[in-house]
């Protein structure tokens, strides 16, 4: 089953284009105009619309202010050297390593040495 994701500015649009291409219901930050906005009002809006973030930024990650169960879902892409290509590699591995639809509510992260799921309790 497709989910419904919303990829933060700080990630190239490209991943937005990988999950459409997987058959998911992905748009940009940039897509509505919401750039620039401060993460409590995005995220707020992210979960009005009840769509998983995809995002870099490590805030999100907080376990305590987002925990696993209390929101769509978040997949935070984290790399030691930054870069598109990099980006979109890492985002294609997660994809092939995880049913998003078997994960609601849960706090993915990707990196490097591989992906970590933290589901609700």
């Amino acid at each position: 089953m497709p989910a419904r994701l919303k990829v933060d500015e700080n990630l190239p649009d490209e991943i937005a284009e990988l999950l459409r291409g997987r058959g998911h219901d992905a748009v940009t930050v940039a897509d509505q105009g919401w750039e620039g906005l401060a993460d409590v009002e995005l995220w707020r809006r992210i979960q009005a619309e009840d769509r998983w973030l995809v995002t870099a930024d490590k805030e999100f990650a907080d376990l305590r202010r987002y925990p696993p169960g209390t929101h769509a879902g978040l997949i935070l892409l984290r790399l030691a050297k930054e870069s598109r290509r990099d980006y979109s590699r890492i985002a294609e591995i997660a994809l092939g390593q995880i049913e998003l639809d078997e994960a609601p509510g849960a706090i993915i992260v990707v990196n490097e040495r591989g992906v970590r799921v933290r589901r609700a309790p």
